[in-house]
């Protein structure tokens, strides 16, 4: 995918994020990707503001991907404090083992961009930050859509087999058609970037 590369959300990169989310009406109904953060179940239009303050705050992670100068997707991770407000759960925390070091809770795709691998991208760059920020234990939970169509605006989490093709495994399903999967990234030598782009191609 040559054009495409990645930076992190930080505070030189929120003006891009935020172009992107406001493209899009706030997406998903002014979540502004605050839903999975502790604060994730108040609404309203102080939702951009948390947002950013996080961010500034280093307490909001997440993959940007760029097509030259314009953010057209991201995909989001960061620590289970940072993100504890997952989907289904109380199915989850029935079962649950060890908590992961890193959870990576949701995409997002600018409406142009959809269908051209930018979700692969995204997911790709933010596994390549968390091996930078120390690596460990990364956990999703992707939907599987075989012999389903499924739209991709529902879609938060992407889907199974994007996952398991970057080397995640199932570990147990959630709820009818969500799984639990996991992987153990390695750290980096160097240190974390903290917003250079680095191209995938």
């Amino acid at each position: 995918m040559p054009g495409f590369t990645i930076k992190t959300l930080c505070a030189s990169t929120w003006q891009d994020f935020a172009a992107l989310v406001e493209r899009h009406n706030g997406v998903w109904g002014g979540c502004w990707c605050l839903e999975f953060h502790p604060e994730g179940k108040e609404r309203g239009a102080h939702r951009r503001e948390a947002k950013e303050r996080r961010v500034r705050q280093g307490t909001a992670h997440a993959a940007l991907v760029y097509d030259g100068e314009s953010c057209v997707g991201w995909c989001q991770f960061g620590p289970p404090a940072e993100l504890p407000r997952i989907k289904h759960l109380r199915v989850y925390s029935d079962s649950a083992q060890a908590p992961p070091d890193w959870r990576i809770t949701c995409f997002f795709v600018d409406k142009s961009y959809r269908g051209k691998g930018v979700s692969s991208i995204a997911l790709a760059g933010a596994l390549q930050e968390i091996s930078r920020l120390g690596g460990g234990v990364v956990e999703s939970y992707p939907e599987d859509v075989t012999d389903r169509k499924v739209s991709d605006s529902f879609l938060y989490n992407s889907r199974l087999a994007m996952f398991e093709r970057q080397g995640f495994e199932r570990v147990r399903r959630l709820g009818k058609n969500h799984w639990v999967v996991s992987k153990v990234v390695q750290a980096s030598a160097g240190r974390p970037s903290a917003e250079g782009p680095s191209a995938l191609a």
